[in-house]
């Protein structure tokens, strides 16, 4: 089971990859640029397909995968009558939509990932039917049984039992009115409940189930609309938090200590806690599924926030130079100048250079740390 979800991990970050691509593709085209290349991996062809003007294929090296958009720098040779198809001939507002469009796939593919666990995966949670009568209790002496289903409170209908609940504390041990189902009946029960001093609080003294929730579409795209903004929220906080926790790894990696489940993991630890998702003997096959589902959605929302750094090569340094451009032709316009020619990104490239070695280190690290000294779930 583990070799299957390190499996699906593969898969589910190549189709990660596409999509990503598929933002830049889609927009790039709506713009009228000429998109010359559309592939998946790195490397050698393996196999690729020409249609129209652009050349769609699969390479070697599953790692990542690329649009082509002609005409990204000033020195790029466009196709003779097509120079105005080229990248940087495009307004700014366009450059950054299709730049930007890549970072925006991961997070809408992040939120319909969290919604299909919502809508129909479904989550583990307590539900309102009763598994257990505690002896001595004000549900023992007041006719509950194990089986009933509260389906209100003191006239209110149970929707969320984890939050109706509450209720119970809240009534400070005055008489509430349940209604239950038993056997496919109602009946109504009054009952006042007892505070407990170990848990400092007023309980009824039942033990609810555990079951599968699944909610309708508009409650599902509620939920997740709040998961996916706390999981950006979670993201901004980690990506703030890499350089301080660089060295921590660089201990964990060679001198053994133990890994922090909520420090820096890199492709090969997020391929392995996949395998332990779908593989746990601890959760049910829902949660399995949900786990796996929850984790590639929390890989795509930072991997989408990662690439709006603006540091090139990433996608968010190409715009940051768009919005530079576009700060100088404003001041240009304020000196009633000519606009100046774009920024020529070829310029940067020794910046470039040492970022990709940066990048390419701590991408190493994280490789022998996920290998010599993972990460683990314990599920």
């Amino acid at each position: 089971m583990q070799t299957l979800g390190i499996i699906a991990f593969v898969v589910a970050l190549l189709t990660s990859v596409m999509f990503h691509e598929l933002g830049h593709f889609l927009t790039a085209r709506k713009f009228g640029m000429r998109v010359s290349e559309f592939f998946v991996g790195f490397g050698r062809r393996i196999w690729s397909i020409t249609r129209g003007e652009t050349e769609y294929g699969i390479k070697a090296i599953p790692a990542g995968g690329y649009c082509r958009i002609e005409g990204m720098t000033p020195t790029d040779v466009m196709p003779k009558g097509e120079e105005d198809r080229a990248f940087i001939k495009a307004t700014s507002g366009r450059k950054l939509i299709v730049l930007g469009a890549g970072s925006f796939a991961h997070f809408l593919l992040g939120f319909l990932l969290i919604f299909s666990i919502f809508f129909a995966v479904g989550y583990t949670t307590i539900t309102p039917v009763i598994s257990e009568i505690k002896a001595g209790s004000a549900a023992a002496s007041s006719g509950f049984k194990a089986g009933d289903k509260i389906i209100s409170i003191n006239g209110a209908e149970v929707t969320q039992w984890s939050k109706d609940a509450a209720k119970i504390n809240e009534s400070k041990g005055a008489v509430m009115h349940f209604v239950v189902l038993r056997n496919g009946s109602k009946v109504a029960i009054d009952a006042a409940p007892l505070f407990n001093k170990d848990a400092n609080r007023y309980m009824l003294g039942v033990v609810t189930a555990l079951g599968t929730e699944r909610d309708g579409f508009l409650k599902s795209t509620n939920e997740s609309s709040k998961a996916t903004w706390s999981l950006t929220k979670e993201s901004v906080k980690s990506l703030i938090a890499i350089p301080s926790k660089v060295p921590q790894l660089f201990r964990q990696t060679f001198f053994h200590e133990k890994r922090d489940p909520n420090g820096l993991v890199g492709v090969v630890g997020a391929a392995r806690a996949s395998g332990q998702a779908v593989g746990s003997s601890k959760l049910n096959n829902d949660e399995r599924l949900a786990t796996f589902i929850l984790l590639i959605a929390s890989l795509n929302i930072f991997v989408g926030l990662f690439n709006l750094l603006p540091i090139l090569p990433l996608d968010g340094g190409h715009m940051a130079v768009a919005i530079a451009d576009e700060v100088r032709a404003l001041y240009a316009r304020i000196r009633r100048r000519a606009r100046p020619a774009p920024i020529d990104v070829n310029v940067l490239t020794p910046v470039t250079g040492v970022v990709v070695i940066l990048l390419g280190i701590l991408t190493l690290l994280l490789v022998v740390a996920d290998i010599i000294n993972p990460v683990s779930l314990n599920l």
